[in-house]
């Protein structure tokens, strides 16, 4: 299956292509609503400002056919920037809302800890997770954020903690997100970046 990346200009899309080529995977870039439709599995890779993706999305009209693609049950996966895009609303940018596919808000880590949260730290990750299987359940992997989702529910597969617990990643029927960066963090990464390759067959 070939794996949709949106391209609305985030630094870390040609590392995370270059991660699914690793393993064998085809990848296309995509940036229209026309692309959106066709899409069999999608990747919303993400670094930067909250506000900056939300409006790159709207400008080019992808918020639709991508909530329909999703709906629909086209596996998804977002990285960092593009887990917190699917909650209701960031305080980053307040103003902008979410795709909303998740209940709550994105806040900022606490001021007393280090921001960025940039470097490997390790994740507490549920047993039955589909997005881990194969790894130890406090593997570590790459962090780079100042924003995070903090809440508890159903859909959360792993913790992390960073001056306080916040949700390192996301699983919720076709729906799997990670705070962290699969793409940079060495043989973990991939292995997660393998199991949703393997969740789109």
């Amino acid at each position: 299956m070939r794996i949709t990346l949106i391209d609305y200009g985030a630094g870390n899309l040609p590392s995370v292509e270059r991660a699914f080529q690793r393993l064998g995977a085809e990848a296309e870039r995509v940036n229209t609503p026309d692309s959106m439709e066709r899409a069999e599995a999608i990747v919303l890779p993400g670094v930067g400002h909250f506000a900056a993706l939300i409006r790159a999305i709207d400008e080019r009209g992808l918020r639709e056919p991508l909530l329909a693609a999703i709906k629909r049950g086209a596996p998804f996966l977002g990285i960092c920037l593009g887990l917190q895009a699917l909650f209701e609303s960031s305080e980053e940018a307040p103003e902008l809302p979410g795709l909303a596919l998740l209940k709550g808000a994105v806040r900022p880590l606490p001021p007393r800890v280090k921001l960025p949260h940039m470097g490997w730290n390790q994740v507490r990750s549920a047993p039955a997770s589909r997005i881990f299987r194969g790894l130890s359940p406090d593997s570590w992997f790459y962090f780079a954020h100042s924003y995070a989702a903090m809440h508890e529910g159903p859909s959360v597969a792993a913790f992390c903690s960073h001056g306080t617990d916040f949700i390192a990643a996301i699983e919720s029927e076709n729906i799997w997100a990670v705070q962290f960066h699969p793409e940079k963090s060495a043989a973990p990464g991939a292995r997660v970046l393998a199991n949703f390759l393997e969740f789109t067959q």
